[in-house]
């Protein structure tokens, strides 16, 4: 009987190796650029506007009365329609005392609408920022609205 070499002896056991790979990761802050340059630029640009505006204007007429009232019944203050109707009193001395209504002022609101247009200035920023790479390369620049 002859030894074969690839047939393991009853005294010698197959040997096969295992063999396993290990990664090792590290971590380092690493610097990308110098620096950062930021240009920022406000720009104005002409905005049309168009709107109508509202504005109270008051007409104010005098009326003379000269009418002769009792002191219990004088008149108040009082609106007909839009108008507020202010009496004016006036006290007279006569044999006896009375009032008499010497005018009353007529105050009436009148609302007018008018048109009004106009150009403004409106403002708008721009910014732009360059990074500086440390390698010498040229810098890098974005605009940011």
């Amino acid at each position: 009987m002859s030894i074969d070499p690839t047939q393991p002896t009853a005294q010698e056991p197959i040997r096969v190796p295992v063999i396993q790979e290990e990664a090792q990761v590290d971590k380092r802050i690493v610097d990308t650029g110098r620096g950062v340059r930021i240009h920022k630029i406000v720009a104005e640009h002409p905005y049309q506007i168009d709107e109508t505006l509202t504005h109270d204007e008051l007409q104010v007429s005098h009326v003379p009365v000269d009418r002769i009232v009792a002191l219990d019944q004088a008149p108040a203050t009082r609106y007909e329609g839009d108008t507020l109707v202010v009496p004016v009193l006036e006290e007279v001395l006569v044999v006896e005392r009375r009032l008499r209504i010497k005018e009353e002022v007529r105050i009436t609101r009148i609302r007018r609408e008018e048109h009004h247009a106009d150009t403004i200035l409106l403002k708008k920023e721009q910014v732009s920022v360059e990074r500086f790479d440390e390698a010498g390369d040229a810098p890098s620049t974005s605009l940011e609205d």
